[in-house]
Parts: structure tokens; C-alpha cells; sequence
């Protein structure tokens, strides 16, 4: 009897022990699969264009933002916005790597009167924690997702909102049929990114890091087709740092004869890379209950995201009159 109830408790401590690595298997799976989940959030959308501009009846831009709450978000937004106001048949996504919806940047896309939709698609926590993050690809990948859904035709352009835009670049893009390329500014150690042209026809790239790219481009420097990109919907960018745009345009089947030279033959520029210098928001110290207008600033530059208050720590505040200080 003893040796079989040996057995009986070896097979069953066997069975717990393959439960177990099944269990813990399983959990690990999960865990992975939650580390890499997308998480998409529609914030608003609005297809109304209240700027009063005619409508042309060009191809439709869909001009895509990937954008991130910092101290600089709000006023990059706005030098961005008011340069979309001049550009006709525009319609704006911007997608914010933030884990809600945030209600500052809704707000804000509501002035320019351009249509927009506005997403919150924060990036999945595993690729923060890479040495290099892949900055951007959660976002562009959800507006290429929402216009998969909602386009049939126009043009898509990534416009990073540091940015600089000469409003030229939108009339050259219009037009692209597959995918159009153009010189790109302050990039790199040459300063320039840029296809290089023989006879009219593309025939290699100007960037200081090519690392084996087939396509060594800056996301600033190309436009797609809508209807070129929905002939192909398994095309997507990777969470590989520096290579997004090579392995999107890749994920498109492109050729070097596919592409569409814009910008008096990739000569001239018509966008910059204009990134602004990033800081922490400060924090101010208030020590004294306010009665001036400095109130209602602080609540502004705090809803903007531009600063934080405090009342028992932070940068020493004062207001200054002839000369003289008085502290916060």
C-alpha cells in the first residue's frame, strides 16, 4: 500500500507542479500583452470648419500631431494652429500622449476653427522604459488607424507641433499620388535631410545618419496618399527608434521610382525642425492669499501646464514696485 500511495501523491504533486508552470505561463503572456497594449481614446471630433474659408474642393490634408503634455505643449500648439488656419481643406489630428483626455488641449483646438479630432493615445509602458524611446509611434499609429476608418482619399502629412511650416508646403503635397518627398531643415549634422535627385528622378539620400535606411528620412520629409496607404493595411510604423519612417515607407512597398521629388526638385525647404528647448514646468511658491490679476494669470499658466503653484514649497515669488520687492 505504501508504495502506491507514494505514487498517488508523486503523480499529484506532478499535477500541481505542470498547473503551476501553465498558470504562471499564461499570467506572463497576460502581462506581456498588457505591457504592449495600445490603449486609444476618441477625445472629440469635429468635421466643422468655422474659419470661414471657402471650401476649394482639393484633396483633403490630414495633417497628424503626435503631441505630449509638457510646459511648451500649449504655445508650440498654438504656432502650429495658426499656421493650419491659412491651409484649406485641412483636417487635424492630434494625437496626445497622455493616459485621458486632456480638456486644456480640446479647448485649445477649438479656437483655431480648423477641423480636428483630437485622441489621447498613450504610449504602452514597456517602450518607456527603453533606452532610446520610440517618442511618437503610439500616436501616429492611432491617427493612421482613425483615417483608415474615415478617409477614402486626400493626402497624409506627420507635422510634429516644433515644427516650422513655410504654408508652400501644402500646396506642393496635394497632389501626391503615392509618396511625395522634400528637404527637411536644421537636421542632423548636415543641418539638411533630403532625397537627392539625377535627371528628375531620385536617386539616394542626403543624411548625416543613414544606418543601413533604405529610406534615411525624417518624418517631416514625406507625404502619402490616402488611397495608396489603404492598398496596403498591414503598413504601420515600429516602436523603433529612428526607424519609423523606413519601416513604414518599407511597409508600403515603395521603390526609389515611386517617389514624387516636391520643392522645385528637392532644392528648396519648406520645413524646419524648430524644436524647442524643453524644461521642466517650475514650481511657484504663493504664500499669501492674491487679490490681482496675478491670480487669474497663475490659473491660466497652471491649466496651460506651464507651471505649478504652491503654497509651502517652490521658487521664491515676489511682485516689484519702484524698485522695491515684495514676496509671495
Amino acid at each position: 500500500m505504501l508504495p502506491l500511495k507514494n505514487m498517488f501523491l508523486l503523480t499529484v504533486g506532478m499535477t500541481l507542479l505542470v498547473l503551476y508552470f501553465v498558470w504562471a505561463s499564461q499570467l506572463t503572456e497576460v502581462a506581456r500583452r498588457f505591457a504592449h497594449q495600445e490603449n486609444v481614446f476618441m477625445c472629440h471630433i469635429t468635421l466643422e470648419d468655422s474659419r470661414g474659408k471657402q471650401f476649394t474642393g482639393l484633396p483633403k490634408i490630414y495633417f497628424v500631431t503626435p503631441t505630449y503634455p509638457r510646459r511648451e505643449q500649449a504655445a508650440e500648439l498654438t504656432r502650429l494652429g495658426q499656421t493650419l488656419m491659412h491651409v484649406p481643406d485641412i483636417h487635424w489630428i492630434v494625437a496626445d500622449d497622455n493616459r485621458s483626455c486632456n480638456a486644456m488641449v480640446v479647448k485649445l483646438l477649438k479656437k483655431f476653427g480648423i477641423p480636428f479630432t483630437h485622441i489621447a493615445s498613450p504610449m504602452p509602458e514597456v517602450y518607456r522604459k527603453a533606452s532610446i524611446v520610440p517618442r511618437g509611434v503610439a500616436n501616429r499609429r492611432a491617427a493612421l488607424n482613425w483615417i483608415r476608418k474615415h478617409a477614402e482619399k486626400g493626402v497624409i502629412y506627420f507635422g510634429d507641433d516644433d515644427n516650422t511650416f513655410d504654408l508652400r508646403l501644402f500646396e506642393e503635397i496635394r497632389d501626391t499620388k503615392k509618396v511625395s518627398m522634400f528637404p527637411v531643415g536644421l537636421i542632423g549634422d548636415y543641418a539638411v535631410s533630403s532625397p537627392v535627385l539625377k535627371e528628375g528622378k531620385v536617386v539616394g539620400f542626403f543624411d548625416s545618419w543613414p544606418s543601413k535606411r533604405k529610406f534615411p528620412v525624417d518624418m517631416a520629409g514625406f507625404a502619402v496618399n490616402v488611397e495608396f496607404l489603404l492598398t496596403h493595411p498591414n503598413a504601420t510604423m515600429p516602436y523603433k527608434a529612428g526607424y519609423e519612417e523606413d519601416h513604414f515607407l518599407r511597409s508600403l512597398g515603395l521603390t526609389l521610382e515611386d517617389i514624387e521629388p516636391k520643392a522645385d526638385s528637392c532644392t528648396q525647404v519648406f520645413v524646419w525642425h524648430t524644436q524647442t528647448s524643453k524644461r521642466e514646468p517650475p514650481t511657484i511658491k504663493i504664500g499669501s492669499q492674491l487679490d490681482t490679476s496675478l491670480k487669474d494669470l497663475l490659473e491660466e499658466i497652471t491649466s496651460l501646464g506651464m507651471a505649478r503653484v504652491s503654497s509651502s514649497s517652490g521658487v521664491k515669488s515676489y511682485i516689484t514696485k519702484d524698485g522695491n520687492t515684495k514676496t509671495l
